[in-house]
């Protein structure tokens, strides 16, 4: 993988993302800036898949900033619902008030019992990354946490859709772990370690 240089833009607005990927790349001297420290505005997602989208914001974060943009896009993909709702997971939580992840997880099993899609639940969280330079060269990491589904939904930390989705050889729900374990096996988890990698072996 191409060097990154000292300063890496972090295509989002989230804080507690920007955190995450600070934490990740400050002990390789490299320091993470967000959309919000440029001001710029969230552009639209118009792909049908995680990769399209990941795509749009890191383009859009390297031409207005000229700056090596990191971007993902997740979500979560329901076995019983044909995948849905896949990269519209978020948008099953708008509501004109903000997003509603508890009206989306009763949208979700809801549309489980009228499908009658047999137990077990199968779904899996999926994440892709696409690191982007100025000069177009590209690396993507994808990442997913296989699991199960469960309801009544269960826990109080985490966030989305953790509540009701128990990871493959586990009994908690996202939401009932820690923080640090949900992360050691989440599907960010996953590609950042790919992510990771490619920065340890890079020539």
């Amino acid at each position: 993988m191409k060097p990154l240089g000292d300063t890496l833009l972090i295509a989002t607005h989230n804080a507690g993302k920007l955190e995450e990927f600070a934490q990740l790349f400050a002990p390789r001297g490299i320091t993470c800036k967000s959309n919000a420290d440029f001001n710029l505005p969230e552009p639209e997602e118009t792909e049908n898949t995680f990769l399209g989208n990941a795509r749009i914001k890191a383009r859009a974060a390297v031409a207005a900033t000229g700056l090596p943009a990191l971007a993902d896009d997740s979500g979560i993909e329901i076995d019983g619902l044909n995948g849905r709702p896949g990269v519209h997971t978020a948008d099953w939580a708008e509501t004109p008030g903000g997003r509603d992840f508890g009206l989306a997880m009763s949208r979700a099993h809801r549309e489980l019992i009228e499908a009658g899609a047999p137990r077990p639940w199968t779904a899996r969280f999926r994440a892709t990354l696409v690191m982007l330079w100025p000069d177009g060269h590209e690396a993507v990491f994808e990442g997913r946490a296989e699991g199960t589904l469960t309801w009544p939904i269960r826990g109080a930390t985490g966030h989305g859709y953790d509540p009701m989705f128990v990871p493959d050889g586990q009994r908690l729900t996202f939401a009932e772990m820690t923080a640090e374990a949900k992360n050691a096996m989440s599907h960010r988890a996953d590609a950042l370690r790919k992510l990771i990698h490619a920065l340890e072996t890079e020539t």
